[in-house]
C-alpha cells in the first residue's frame, strides 16, 4: 500500500464526507476547479460540482455564509487560506457561530479548517497558531491532529459534530508526515493519546510539535537512557486534564510545549490545570515552552530560532530534569 499523507488523509475525510451525507458543502477561497492553495479538495468540484464553492476574498462574509447555511440544517466546512485570515472572520465565529445555540436552541454545525503553524520563509502573516484564541470562547470546539489517522478521523468526527469546530491542521505536516494506514486507533475528540511512554518528564503537546517532542525524546534517551513520556492533547478544546494528570502522576515533571505564541495560551492552561489540580504530584514546577513572544520571522534561520526545535526542548528538559 502506498503511503498516504497528511494533505491526503485530509481530502479523504472531505470526499468520504461529502459521499456520505449530502448537507456538506465546501466553501472558500480557489477551492473549486484550482483544488485549494494547498490542494486539499483537488477535483472534488468535478465530484460535486454543486457543493464545493468558490468564495469571494471576504473570511467576514464566508463566516456568515457558512454560519446562515448552518443554521438552516447545511454542514458547511469552511477553508480559510491560512489560519492567520481567519481573523477577520472574528466577529462571526466568537459572537455569532459559538454562541446562536446558546442563544437559540439551534445548532451551528460548521467546521472551519484552519491551515496552522509555520513553515520556513512564510513569515509573520501565514505562519501564526490561532488555537488559544478561539479556545478561549465558550461553544467552540478546537482540535489539533498530529497525526495522519487523526487528521482524517477528526475531520470526519468535527464534520458530524452539531457544535461549530475549528479544525487546525497544521501546514508543515501536509506533505512531510506519511502513513502506510490513515485509520488507525480512532479517538474521540476531547481525548489524549500517550505517543510516547516514559517515567522521567511528561510533555504535554499537540500538532506538530508532537514530533518534535519525540525526537527529542529520543535525543534523551540515547543521551542519558532518560525516558521522556509525550502526551499528544489531539484536542485543546476539550482538553483531557485526566490523561494529563495520569501522566505527570507517572513521571514528576511537567514541560507543556506549543509553537504559539506564550502568552495566555494552551500551554498556559496545561500548566495551570496540573498545578491547581496536581500540584502534590510533581517534584519540579512545571515548565512551559513556546515559540518566541515576537511576529513570526521571514528567514529561514530566524524561524528555526523562533519556534521550538527537538534541540531546545531537549534543552529544557535537561533543566528540568536536573531541578
Amino acid at each position: 500500500m502506498s503511503e498516504i499523507t497528511y494533505i491526503d488523509a485530509i481530502h479523504a475525510a472531505l470526499s468520504e464526507a461529502m459521499a456520505e451525507d449530502p448537507s456538506v458543502f465546501l466553501y472558500g477561497q480557489d477551492i473549486g476547479k484550482f483544488g485549494g492553495a494547498f490542494k486539499a479538495t483537488k477535483g472534488l468540484q468535478e465530484k460535486y460540482p454543486e457543493r464545493v464553492l468558490d468564495a469571494p476574498i471576504s473570511e467576514d462574509a464566508m463566516a456568515g455564509m457558512a454560519i446562515g447555511a448552518a443554521i438552516e440544517g447545511a454542514r458547511p466546512v469552511l477553508e480559510m487560506q491560512f489560519a492567520d485570515f481567519s481573523s477577520v472572520a472574528f466577529n462571526q465565529i466568537i459572537n455569532q457561530a459559538a454562541t446562536h445555540f446558546y442563544r437559540t436552541g439551534v445548532p451551528v454545525p460548521m467546521t472551519v479548517r484552519l491551515p496552522s503553524g509555520g513553515t520556513p520563509g512564510s513569515g509573520p502573516f501565514h505562519s501564526q497558531s490561532m488555537e488559544s484564541l478561539y479556545a478561549h470562547y465558550p461553544g467552540l470546539v478546537v482540535v489539533t491532529p498530529a497525526t495522519v489517522a487523526d487528521a482524517y478521523s477528526m475531520l470526519l468526527d468535527s464534520i458530524k459534530m452539531d457544535d461549530p469546530v475549528m479544525y487546525c491542521e497544521h501546514k508543515f505536516l501536509y506533505r512531510w508526515l506519511k502513513s502506510k494506514d490513515f485509520q488507525g486507533d480512532r479517538l474521540p475528540i476531547g481525548k489524549a493519546r500517550v505517543t510516547r511512554a516514559g517515567k522521567h518528564a511528561t510533555v504535554v503537546t499537540y500538532s506538530a510539535m508532537v514530533h518534535e517532542a519525540v525526537r527529542a525524546a529520543e535525543m534523551l534517551h540515547a543521551e542519558g537512557g532518560w525516558e521522556i513520556e509525550v502526551v499528544d492533547l489531539r484536542s485543546v478544546k476539550p482538553m483531557d486534564t485526566d490523561t494529563i494528570i495520569a501522566s505527570v502522576a507517572r513521571t514528576g515533571r511537567l514541560l507543556a510545549l506549543g509553537e504559539a505564541f506564550p502568552w495566555g495560551g494552551v500551554t498556559a492552561e496545561v500548566v495551570a490545570r496540573v498545578s491547581a489540580e496536581a500540584f502534590h504530584l510533581l517534584d519540579a514546577p512545571p515548565v512551559r515552552f513556546n515559540a518566541r513572544d515576537t511576529p513570526i520571522p521571514f528567514h529561514p534561520n530566524l524561524w528555526a530560532a523562533h519556534r521550538p526545535t527537538p534541540e531546545s526542548i531537549a534543552q529544557e528538559l535537561r533543566k528540568l530534569l536536573n531541578y
